[in-house]
Parts: C-alpha cells; sequence; structure tokens
C-alpha cells in the first residue's frame, strides 16, 4: 500500500509448485537439517527416523493394495509438514536476496514482489532472472514450477495506470485477479471479487443451516453457524479496511441473516437488538478488531516481526505528558484509497484512539475481553 501511495507500482508473482509435498527429498531433507539448521545428535537421528521406511497403501472397503515404499515426501496434514517443508525451502531466500526480491513464504504458497518505476524499460528483469534461477534450483532439489497455476499481477497508485505495465516474458502468468491464500485480490485493491465470493458462499451455507435448524439445538445451531458463516466473514478481514462502504454493508446483509436466522426474527425486524442480544460485533467492527489484535501481538512480540518492524512508538520533540501514553507513530500518506490503508498506517490510528487503559492491558486475554466491550460499546452507543 505504502509502495502504490508513494506513486510506484508493486509486481507481485504468486508461485505455484507442483504436488510439492509429494517430491521432498528425504535425503536432502536431512542435508538441509544438518547444515542449514544445525541439527545434530539424537535430534537429527530422531528426524531421520521419522522420515524412514514409511510405507503407505490403499485400502477399499475390505480390499487392500499391496505396500509401497515412500522414498520422498513429508505429511502434507501433520503438525510437522509445512514446517519441514519451509525448512526444505531454506536456500532459497538467498536466490531472492540475490536479485533485490522481496519475498514471503506459507508452506508450499510462495509469493515475490518488487517495486517498478514508470518507465524503467529493464523494472522485470530482476523478477525474470530470479524466475530462471529459481527453475534451476527447483529442478536440482526434485521439484518444480506449475508454470499453468503460476501468477502475475501489478498493483499501480491509481486504477488507470496499471496498464502501463507489460511484460511479455510475464503475460502468460499476468491476470487482474490472483487468488492468494485463499483471498481474491484485484489490480485496484477493491476486493469487490473477493467480498463477491464470501457473500455468495456465506448465504449458500445459511441456507443450508435453515434446512437443518428443526433438528438442532440453539447452542449448537450457533456454533454451526460461526463454523459456516463467521469464520468465512472472518477471514482476512483486515484486507477489508478501507474498501467502499457498499462492500461492508454486503458483509452486514450476511450477518444480519445469520442472527436472524439464529433468533427466528423475520426480515424487516429492527436488527440492532438481535446483533446486542447476541453479542455480536458488526462487521466493520470486527475489521478494527482484527487490525488491533495484530498491533497488541506485534508490540508485544506476539506476532512475525516483519509486522512488528512496521510500527513505531510515538516520540514527541519534546517532554510531554503524552509520551508516556503507549502511542504510535502515524506516517504520512498521500492517497486515502492507498496509503491510508496500510497497516502501519491504519493500525496506529486506530491504536491512538483506543483508552489508555486497554492500550495498556498487561496480557493478550485481558487486551481481547476490553476491547471486545469498548468496540461493543462503540457499536451500539451503549455508556
Amino acid at each position: 500500500m505504502l509502495t502504490t501511495d508513494s506513486g510506484q507500482f508493486t509486481a507481485l508473482v504468486l508461485l505455484d509448485l507442483s504436488s510439492a509435498f509429494d517430491l521432498v527429498n528425504h535425503n536432502v531433507l536431512i542435508s538441509r537439517l544438518e547444515t542449514c539448521v544445525g541439527l545434530r545428535g539424537i535430534v537429527l537421528q530422531w528426524f531421520r527416523s521419522y522420515l524412514s521406511d514409511r510405507r503407505f497403501v490403499v485400502n477399499i472397503g475390505h480390499h487392500s493394495s499391496s505396500e509401497i515404499q515412500l522414498r520422498s515426501g513429508v505429511p502434507q496434514g501433520s503438525i510437522l509438514g509445512p514446517a519441514l517443508f519451509s525448512l526444505y525451502l531454506l536456500p532459497l531466500g538467498s536466490i531472492f536476496s540475490k536479485y533485490g526480491v522481496s519475498f514471503h513464504l506459507y508452506a508450499d504458497d510462495t509469493q515475490i514482489y518488487i517495486p517498478l518505476k514508470r518507465g524503467n524499460k529493464n523494472a522485470f528483469k530482476p523478477i525474470l532472472d530470479c524466475l530462471e534461477e529459481l527453475k534451476l534450483w527447483l529442478a536440482t532439489n526434485f521439484l518444480s514450477l506449475n508454470e499453468s497455476k503460476t501468477e502475475f499481477i501489478v498493483f499501480g497508485p491509481t486504477d488507470q495506470c496499471v496498464h502501463d505495465f507489460k511484460s511479455t516474458s510475464l503475460s502468460p502468468y499476468s491476470t487482474s485477479c490472483v487468488r492468494n491464500l485463499g483471498v481474491l485480490f484485484d489490480s485496484n485493491l477493491k476486493f469487490d471479487k473477493q467480498i463477491s465470493t464470501v457473500v455468495k458462499s456465506c448465504f449458500y451455507h445459511i441456507r443450508l443451516l435453515s434446512k437443518v435448524k428443526p433438528f438442532l439445538s440453539l447452542k449448537k445451531l450457533e456454533i454451526a453457524m460461526h463454523a459456516f458463516v463467521t469464520s468465512r466473514l472472518d477471514y482476512c478481514n483486515s484486507l477489508y479496511v478501507g474498501v467502499s462502504q457498499s462492500c461492508v454493508s454486503r458483509l452486514q446483509l450476511v450477518q444480519n441473516a445469520a442472527a436472524r436466522l439464529l433468533t427466528g426474527k423475520r426480515k424487516y425486524e429492527n436488527i440492532t437488538p438481535v446483533l446486542i442480544s447476541l453479542h455480536w460485533l458488526p462487521v466493520k467492527y470486527r475489521i478494527d478488531y482484527k487490525i488491533l489484535m495484530f498491533v497488541f501481538k506485534s508490540l508485544h512480540s506476539l506476532a512475525p516481526q516483519y509486522l512488528t518492524d512496521l510500527l513505531q512508538p510515538y516520540i514527541p520533540s519534546r517532554s510531554l505528558r503524552s509520551t508516556n501514553f503507549n502511542l504510535l507513530q502515524v506516517p504520512r500518506t498521500r492517497l486515502k484509497t492507498r496509503g491510508d490503508r496500510a497497516f502501519s498506517v491504519v493500525g496506529p490510528k486506530l491504536w491512538n484512539d483506543l483508552p489508555f487503559h486497554i492500550r495498556a492491558a498487561p496480557t493478550l486475554s485481558v487486551f481481547k475481553s476490553t476491547l471486545k466491550t469498548y468496540l461493543f460499546s462503540l457499536a451500539f452507543n451503549i455508556s
């Protein structure tokens, strides 16, 4: 957001690896754990024992196939699987750093991005060179890039100027909307398609729950509602900060429909008393709640370092009473639709608006409780 707010562009490439977890070579992984991670002795032997002599068999009814030994791969659904795969990809960091490309990895989901300046004819060269070396590294480590699912998108400071950047070499991957960890990102960062998808999915599950409502108790129906509807409304909802009011209203309609189904209220009855009785925060305040949770965790070493680095304490130029109020510095921005939506901007703004006793909460559980009470009072004007 801050890059586009400064007038530059950002190119994002979402890499997809073919059958990534199944192709992890055990010998290479053990070598990686020893040389890169520094595991020795009984700890390394434990991992070697965990990976060796693994077998699988297919059972269909009363019939079973013969056993086959697994010479590669880590279990994707296990606790260790994603961690081991991330350690397997450790050398990729040096490749990305070599070309000045920023990156984030989450198990087998890898994304690389780089700022671009308009008029630079070689703007895409670092990414192209990086991709070529990446393919060679993957090939030597028994992995392969799934080019049919690899996606490329450019974000710009305005809605119209993204088309100024075109790359013939990256055109096979180019698209106006990409899926990143289940979230649809469009080049304008409006999230219209993402919100439409969420609304459609939520209403589908609300209709299904309405059919089983007669067979469930109120408590179990509420649990199912949170599992199938609320979880979708809350997933990555911090990205919705700054989106149009119409988009937030569409999400609020979903929550209203869920509340009415749960309590048996009619469509045109006032929804505010229903939400109060359920103690549900409206969608707008759920977004603020998520961002403030990230801020608290970042300030108390409970979040990734790259989030913590985005927040700076407020230090006045001269001694003031606000010095000890646990405030954060709010960076200056140019565009409301870009810079004002960055976590490093909106996070400190929301944080500084909190009462001091909430900012000074000693633990995460205390902060969560007092924050929800405060936002609940704001949402429904409860003193």
